[in-house]
């Protein structure tokens, strides 16, 4: 499992043109995952995300988690985190999973994540997406579960 973290000001999905979602101060997550992801790499990337501590303190220091400030998470599936551009001009995708493979566990995802006491939203998984964004900071974050150690 994959995902990419953004700190926001705020960030919006629209789908077919409408504003299907919307987040102001907080966290945008882009997910991708993987057939073989298993409920461990949801606990830690779940985990991670809640808890990162890269917010402001009083003392302008990144200490404070998103739940720490009140913030909100706006999550989009994004297969394309495992795009594989080591040969050739075109990305393969074969380690990301396949829709009906990958919607099961991006689903329980984030069934899990919203039992968080915190705000939780989220794109249409497999839909065409545009996403807007105010990056705070720039603060970007990437995160693998393959990664553990």
């Amino acid at each position: 499992m994959r995902a990419v973290i953004q700190r926001v000001s705020e960030a919006s999905v629209t789908i077919a043109s409408e504003t299907f979602n919307k987040i102001n101060k907080g966290l945008l997550v882009f997910l991708a995952v993987k057939p073989d992801d298993t409920q461990e790499d949801i606990d830690y990337i779940i985990s991670k995300i809640i808890n990162l501590r890269i917010f402001e303190d009083q003392n302008g220091k990144m200490n404070l988690s998103v739940k720490d400030v009140y913030g909100e998470i706006l999550i989009i599936s994004q297969f394309t985190l495992y795009a594989d551009c080591r040969k050739g001009r075109r990305p393969s995708f074969i380690k990301a999973g396949k829709p009906s493979e990958a919607e099961p566990i991006y689903n329980k995802f984030i069934e899990q994540i919203l039992t968080e006491p915190i705000t939780i939203k989220t794109g249409q998984f497999q839909a065409a997406m545009d996403v807007a964004l105010i990056n705070d900071g720039p603060v970007t974050v990437i995160l693998d579960s393959e990664k553990l150690i």
